[in-house]
C-alpha cells in the first residue's frame, strides 16, 4: 500500500504546470498582501512605423495587465513545464503543484504539551528518580500512584492519565507529589493524530509555500515540496552611458536598474539566471535576444523611437508578436510586452527609472505571478490623504506612504527620480483626471513592505 507521501507524489507526475494554473484560478488561496537612463525609452519622435497618434492606441493600463496575465497562461499551456521537487530551504514563494498530505500522525505518538509531572491515578504520588526526556525512547509504563517528572514535548509513559504543570504540584517532606488544583483526566497530554492523521490532506494544490507551509511540510515528514518551477528570466541592460561604479562623469551616469531589477524579480517569484549589459548595438541585442531560453526576457531601456533605441527594430527583425506596444500610464508609457515564441515573452521596460518599475508592475508582475501560479493579491483600496494631480488621458502610479490617515503621497515622484519610490510602501493607481484628497484608490504594495513571501530575494 502506497503512502500518502506516494500518492501526492505520484498524482503530481500527470499534474502539468497550466493544470495548477487552472486549480489556482478555481480556488484562491489567501491573498498575500540613482539614475540609469535619463531620456531613454521615454517619449521621443514616432518612428516611421508609429504614427503619430500612437498614443491613442497604447493599451489602457487594467487592460495591459490582463493581457500579460493571458500571455503567460498560453505559454504555461504551451510550455508544459513540469513540476519540480525542491527542498524545503529552498521553496519559500513557490505554489504547491501537488496536495500537502501528512506522511505520519502528528503528533506522531502521545506528548507531554507542559513541563511537570506525568501521573498515574488519583493521588498523592510517589515520584520515580529518573524523568522523561523529549527525544528519548519510550519510558516504562506507570502505575496507580506514580508519578515521573517529564518535560514539553516528551513521549507519555503508558498508563499515564494526566499531566501536572510544575507551576500546580509540591512535594511533602516524604518527596510525595500533591496538586495545588484540581486535576483532570487527559490534562496536558497531547494525544496522537489531535492535528492530524496520516494521509490527511494538509493543503490543496495551489497553495503558496509560506514559512508557516514549510515549517507544517516539515512537521508532517516532508523533505522536499513538489511545487510549480519558478519562471526563468535573463534581464538585459541597454546603453553605451552606463558606469557600474564611481561616480556619474563626461556623460556617463550610473547604471540603477542592473542593481535593482534583479532582487525585484526574485522578489516578484522568478530565476533571474543572467543579467547582460550591451550597449547601443543592434546586432548585440539581437543575438542577446535569440540565443536566450528564459520564459522571460527583461530589457531596460530602448523601447520608444530614437536613433538608438533598438528594441521596436529587433523585435520585428525576428517576428516577434506585440502584445502591448506602450500603456496609457505615467510614468512608463512606452513599455511594451512581446511573444517572441509560444512560451517566450520579451518585457519592454523605459529606462528612466521610475519608469521602469511602472513598466515591471504593470507587465512583468502579472505575468510572472501567473506563471508560478501564485494567488492574485486582492485588490484593496485606500483615501489618499492629499490630492494628486492626474493626466488627462492615462493612469498614473505615485509611490505612497500607509499611514492612519490613508495613504500619503510622496514627492520626487518623476520618471527619473527612485527617491520616492525608495521611501515608499505601495503605489496609488490614480485615474485619468487626477484625485481628491480623501477619495479612494487601488494601491499596489510593493513586495518587501508587506513582510510577506516577496522579501525573499535570493
Amino acid at each position: 500500500m502506497t503512502s500518502p507521501g506516494t500518492r501526492a507524489d505520484a498524482e503530481a507526475e500527470d499534474l502539468d504546470v497550466e493544470e495548477a494554473l487552472a486549480l489556482v484560478r478555481e480556488n484562491p488561496g489567501p491573498a498575500h498582501r540613482g539614475t540609469a537612463h535619463p531620456g531613454r525609452g521615454g517619449h521621443g519622435t514616432p518612428a516611421p512605423h508609429h504614427p503619430a497618434d500612437s498614443h491613442h492606441r497604447a493599451t489602457p493600463w487594467p487592460e495591459a495587465r490582463t493581457t500579460a496575465e493571458r500571455a503567460a497562461r498560453a505559454a504555461a499551456r504551451a510550455a508544459r513545464r513540469t513540476p519540480v521537487a525542491v527542498p524545503l530551504d529552498a521553496a519559500l514563494g513557490l505554489t504547491l503543484a501537488a496536495p500537502l498530505a501528512a506522511l505520519t500522525d502528528l503528533p506522531s505518538f502521545d506528548t507531554s504539551a507542559m513541563d511537570g509531572w506525568a501521573l498515574a491515578g488519583p493521588g498523592p504520588w510517589e515520584v520515580r528518580d529518573e524523568g522523561v526526556l523529549a527525544g528519548h525512547a519510550e519510558p516504562a509504563p506507570l502505575t496507580d500512584g506514580e508519578a515521573v517528572r517529564i518535560a514539553t514535548g516528551a513521549r507519555i509513559p503508558a498508563d499515564t492519565t494526566a499531566v501536572l504543570r510544575t507551576e500546580h504540584g509540591r512535594t511533602d517532606e516524604r518527596g510525595r507529589l500533591h496538586p495545588t488544583r484540581e486535576v483532570g483526566h487527559g490534562q496536558d497530554i497531547r494525544p496522537r493524530g489531535q492535528e492530524c492523521r496520516s494521509g490527511d490532506q494538509l493543503l490543496p494544490v495551489g497553495t503558496l509555500a509560506t514559512p508557516a507551509v514549510l515549517g507544517l511540510a516539515a512537521a508532517a515528514g516532508y523533505d522536499t515540496l513538489t511545487a510549480v518551477p519558478r519562471p526563468r528570466v535573463d534581464v538585459l541592460v541597454l546603453g553605451d552611458e552606463l558606469l557600474t561604479e564611481g561616480l556619474p562623469h563626461d556623460g556617463l551616469i550610473r547604471d540603477a536598474l542592473g542593481p535593482m531589477l534583479p532582487p525585484w524579480l526574485r522578489a516578484l517569484g522568478a530565476e533571474v539566471r543572467a543579467v547582460r549589459r550591451i550597449g547601443d548595438d543592434a546586432k548585440a541585442l539581437h543575438r542577446a535576444v535569440t540565443s536566450s531560453d528564459a520564459d522571460l526576457i527583461v530589457t531596460t531601456g530602448g523601447t520608444a523611437a530614437g536613433p538608438v533605441d533598438h528594441v521596436h527594430p529587433t523585435l520585428r527583425r525576428i517576428g516577434a508578436e506585440l502584445l502591448v506596444d506602450g500603456v496609457k500610464a505615467r510614468p512608463g508609457h512606452p513599455m511594451l510586452l512581446a511573444r517572441l515564441k509560444d512560451d517566450q515573452h520579451l518585457v519592454g521596460l523605459p529606462g528612466n527609472p521610475l519608469a521602469a518599475v511602472s513598466g515591471l508592475l504593470t507587465l512583468a508582475e502579472p505575468l510572472l505571478r501567473t506563471l508560478a501560479a501564485r494567488p492574485a493579491p486582492e485588490p484593496y483600496r485606500l483615501p489618499l490623504r492629499d490630492a494628486v494631480h492626474g493626466h488627462p488621458y492615462d493612469t498614473r502610479l505615485v509611490p505612497v506612504v500607509l499611514r492612519d490617515e490613508g495613504a500619503v503621497p510622496l514627492h520626487y515622484n518623476g520618471p527619473a527620480m527612485l527617491r520616492g519610490i525608495a521611501a515608499a510602501d505601495a503605489l496609488a493607481v490614480v485615474p485619468p483626471g487626477g484625485a481628491r484628497s480623501g477619495q479612494e484608490a487601488e494601491l499596489l504594495d510593493l513586495p518587501w513592505a508587506t513582510g510577506g513571501i516577496g522579501v525573499c530575494f535570493t
